[in-house]
């Protein structure tokens, strides 16, 4: 993701930002005892050669990287469907290949986050909605980016959009003009509208805009995307902090998350994830699973933890 990439991070001031008082007030009544928490993490694409030989079985073929990188990881930041709407037939042969508890996030495709009217009144949206429906029980949270340019003058044309998306579909929405995050009353405005309509907030994590890393929730369901530079020292230790934030998050009431580790070129993007699993592991009581090099793994990789 070249969106707020850096050359020099050097300057950069990595500390994660106060957890922001409305959202103890958002989550507040939803914390419940032995309450679940659902943790999904995982790459944008299985598309990736290099990772045959380490997260992918020797040998393994093209046809053959969604069956081993759904037993790697529980999710993906699906962004195939944000250049087209899948067929019945395609989305049917995903899902076979995948083991139950793994969630596709399919990004809204960009015949409607960047259209004029974000796909209302034209036949996008219900030719999209259809096809989440054939995703069944693994579809995860939808994600729509949308486009620099859409400005907070434009909350109206929003708010029509976020009125007719079904709610069925959980949807988390990412804005990236900076004038969505110029002050808190701004913040606080759109805040509530996602609130009433139950849509999740995407939270950036990357160098050169740290305005998009509002932690601002609005549901009980949130996105992270997580921008690294290459296994970075700071990558480790912005990891450590996410994962003491979603302690916090999670005694507050917050009950899903979908994080999405992005590395330079997404090679390093397993390694990363790795790391962050096995610190969740370590530190907290989150369970989920995650990816283990083929040479850790049982029968050179197969390997899949449901906890």
């Amino acid at each position: 993701m070249k969106f707020g990439k850096l050359p020099d991070i050097s300057g950069v001031d990595f500390t994660l930002p106060s957890n922001p008082v409305a959202n103890a007030f958002l989550l507040e009544g939803q914390r419940k005892e032995e309450q679940a928490f659902d943790f999904y993490t995982g790459c944008t694409g299985w598309s990736m050669p290099p990772w045959v030989g380490r997260w992918y079985p020797k040998g393994t073929k093209s046809k053959d990287f969604l069956y081993h990188y759904s037993r790697q990881f529980n999710t993906i930041e699906f962004n195939t469907t944000h250049y087209r709407i899948p067929t019945p037939e395609q989305v049917e042969k995903w899902c076979a290949q995948v083991p139950a508890d793994f969630r596709f996030c399919p990004k809204v495709p960009q015949r409607i986050s960047h259209s004029r009217n974000l796909g209302l009144g034209t036949d996008q949206l219900p030719l999209f909605w259809e096809a989440l429906e054939n995703f069944g029980p693994f579809l995860g949270a939808c994600f729509m980016q949308l486009p620099p340019y859409f400005d907070s003058a434009r909350l109206g044309d929003l708010e029509r959009f976020l009125i007719a998306w079904p709610s069925k579909f959980p949807l988390a929405m990412e804005m990236r003009h900076e004038s969505w995050f110029l002050n808190e009353d701004v913040i606080d405005e759109w805040s509530v509208l996602f609130a009433a309509r139950g849509i999740a907030t995407v939270i950036t994590d990357v160098a050169g805009r740290r305005d998009v890393l509002h932690q601002r929730l609005t549901s009980t369901l949130t996105m992270i995307r997580f921008v690294g530079n290459g296994l970075h020292a700071t990558d480790y230790d912005r990891i450590k902090a996410w994962t003491r934030q979603l302690v916090e998050w999670r005694e507050l009431g917050l009950q899903t998350v979908y994080f999405f580790p992005h590395e330079p070129d997404n090679l390093l993007a397993p390694d990363l994830t790795e790391f962050l699993v096995q610190h969740l592991h370590e530190t907290t009581n989150i369970k989920t699973r995650g990816p283990v090099p083929i040479s850790s793994g049982p029968e050179g990789g197969e390997q899949i933890s449901l906890f």
